[in-house]
């Protein structure tokens, strides 16, 4: 979203309820998670990382997004809530981020990124190498509809009060998106089999799990 009228339609919406439920599913699956460092890819407006911040007083948090319009957004959030000393805002793409070389993270979330990259593969192969074995992750987007009617649908019931630019976008991300069985097979490629793969709503999967990191090879 590297167009600012994309990036304030998207910032400005109501994601209120996915975000809320999406810490809860983290926090829920990963009790553990007191502190350490968490990795946001495709942080957006950075909604997540905030609230993630906010229950978990111990952490701090690399924000990552590969907009500079959306990352402006995330800016301004999180200097209003007074988290700037704890959450890092980095503009990148996936898998060349700007984190520095050997640097891994404690866990890893994701939320909506994943139908954007044009190589999912490279998403996954990331995940491993900034990942501490045994570190949580939880990556959730949403999943393709079998139709565009079924697509139309959703945009209606899920973004009735929304921009129009926004239920565009909405509308050419739900077509862009992967099923749970294609992500499944992902995993798979990437050696993260293991990790659960399902859907979590009308509209989104999640995989979540932690991560095994492979002994190093003689």
């Amino acid at each position: 979203m590297d167009d600012p009228a994309q990036a304030s339609a998207y910032a400005m919406a109501d994601f209120a309820d996915v975000n809320r439920a999406f810490v809860e599913r983290f926090l829920t699956r990963f009790p553990d998670v007191e502190n350490g460092t968490i990795l946001d890819l495709g942080c957006g407006p950075c909604d997540i990382p905030v609230r993630l911040a906010q229950a978990v007083p111990g952490c701090r948090i690399a924000a990552v997004d590969a907009s500079w319009p959306m990352l402006a957004h995330a800016w301004r959030v999180v200097r209003s809530h007074n988290l700037t000393g704890r959450i890092d805002l980095v503009c990148a793409r996936v898998p060349s981020m700007c984190v520095r070389p050997g640097k891994m993270f404690d866990a890893l979330v994701s939320n909506s990124l994943l139908h954007h990259l044009p190589h999912p593969e490279a998403f996954w192969e990331s995940v491993k190498r900034v990942v501490r074995s045994g570190g949580p992750l939880l990556v959730m987007d949403l999943a393709r509809p079998e139709s565009k009617d079924q697509a139309r649908e959703i945009v209606r019931s899920a973004a009735a009060g929304e921009e129009a630019i926004l239920k565009r976008d909405f509308f050419r991300s739900l077509l862009a998106a992967f099923t749970p069985g294609e992500v499944a097979a992902q995993l798979e490629r990437a050696g993260l089999g293991h990790l659960d793969v399902g859907m979590v709503s009308d509209r989104h999967w999640a995989v979540a799990g932690r991560i095994r990191q492979a002994p190093p090879t003689a």
